[in-house]
């Protein structure tokens, strides 16, 4: 089998438009949760989350993309764009592959003609209405955009769907059924159906994120992409090209337990299966970027899905505290995050972290990036129904 490169990062979310802005406001701890300002929420219990603010989709898509395309895709292109032109591999042909994740797909234009047909009464619609909310819609727009004409589909499984997504790119690569592959995810819920929607879950908190605080009240929503391209380590380094990291590995479960309350069985689990698909022994893991929600459930749970693993767990964070939870996207920007950490050797930091939760008994990077050099990395992403999903990265300059 064959050693997987990332050689294209790219990212669009609430912490900037491109992977440059991303890394940086991780260096920083900047947060970028405040009051939401692309829908009313006049009687609603919150009223702040995660926003893309200030994108402007022409600089990616033609004028004409941009109608025909919603804003998850927006997301989606850009991102992909940007990993791609990092890479400098062209992705053309059946030998390349498309695997992209998102938990609600459109969402934005499927409010927008629930609106027109129960609030204005119309009758007619656009006709590219349903290939503009179709889950697989950004699949389908990178694979015409670049001429990829392999594997190309979307996986939603929640807020693992990402995760899901690069590690079945991964595999594919590693294999050598395909020899590069354009992978991550994408979201853009914010509308006045989902909100409610939240709302009515009550785990959303009415002030900030604080993942594995003991003053933590709920997740703060957010939306954006990541993309990567994968390809070949021999391929990457006979290129020539700059590799940011490495994909060991990805491990998956499902719990079978309940639809939202998540078990610390099942993720750790999926801890077990990375680390064996990775060939790697838990004490050479130097940090875990948490799927840290700022839930009083999720995040006691998943501290002791670690512990079950982890004789000694190593540093920990959420950058949920900072770009929210972009739910099928997540998995995807917080893989960017840990490839931050593993490059640039600094650990991103929990933000808004106040007072150490007995039940979160975890060395949780605190309120600033923490310097720390290490060759190993896990992503966890521990999903609504149960599914659970772990991706074991390394650095790119080991032999």
């Amino acid at each position: 089998m064959r050693r997987v490169a990332i050689t294209g990062v790219g990212v669009v979310s609430a912490l900037g438009h491109s992977r440059a802005a991303f890394f940086e406001s991780l260096r920083l701890g900047r947060c970028a949760i405040g009051p939401i300002e692309s829908v009313a929420t006049d009687g609603l219990k919150f009223h702040c989350a995660a926003e893309v603010r200030g994108f402007d989709p022409l600089q990616w898509f033609d004028p004409r993309a941009v109608e025909q395309l919603d804003r998850s895709v927006w997301f989606a292109g850009a991102a992909a764009a940007q990993a791609v032109e990092d890479s400098g591999l062209g992705l053309r042909g059946p030998r390349a592959a498309v695997v992209t994740g998102s938990s609600i797909g459109g969402k934005v234009s499927e409010d927008a003609v629930y609106r027109q047909l129960y609030a204005e009464r119309r009758t007619r619609f656009d006709p590219l209405t349903i290939p503009r909310v179709m889950t697989n819609a950004s699949a389908s727009y990178l694979s015409m955009r670049y001429g990829v004409t392999g594997p190309v589909y979307t996986v939603s499984t929640a807020c693992a769907s990402a995760a899901h997504a690069i590690g079945q790119a991964f595999w594919m690569v590693r294999s050598g059924m395909v020899d590069a592959a354009l992978t991550g995810g994408t979201e853009a819920p914010f509308t006045p159906g989902m909100l409610r929607g939240w709302e009515a879950m009550r785990v959303v908190a009415p002030d900030t994120c604080r993942p594995f605080s003991l003053e933590r009240r709920g997740l703060i929503l957010g939306e954006g992409a990541a993309m990567f391209v994968l390809e070949p380590l021999e391929a990457a380094l006979a290129r020539g090209v700059h590799v940011w990291a490495e994909l060991r590995g990805c491990g998956m479960s499902a719990d079978a337990h309940h639809i939202t309350m998540p078990s610390a069985d099942g993720a750790a689990a999926a801890l077990r299966a990375a680390l064996a698909d990775a060939a790697l022994d838990a004490s050479r893991i130097g940090y875990i970027n948490a799927h840290g929600t700022g839930t009083p459930a999720n995040d006691a749970t998943e501290t002791r899905a670690i512990r079950q693993v982890f004789a000694t767990p190593p540093p920990v964070s959420s950058t949920k505290s900072m770009h929210g939870h972009a739910l099928g996207a997540a998995a995807a920007i917080e893989a960017a995050a840990t490839v931050f950490a593993l490059h640039e050797g600094l650990l991103p930091p929990t933000m808004n972290y106040l007072t150490p939760d007995p039940e979160c008994d975890l060395d949780v990077v605190a309120n600033a990036a923490r310097p720390a050099t290490i060759e190993f990395a896990l992503s966890n992403s521990f999903a609504f129904g149960g599914l659970n999903a772990v991706l074991a990265f390394g650095r790119g300059d080991l032999d």
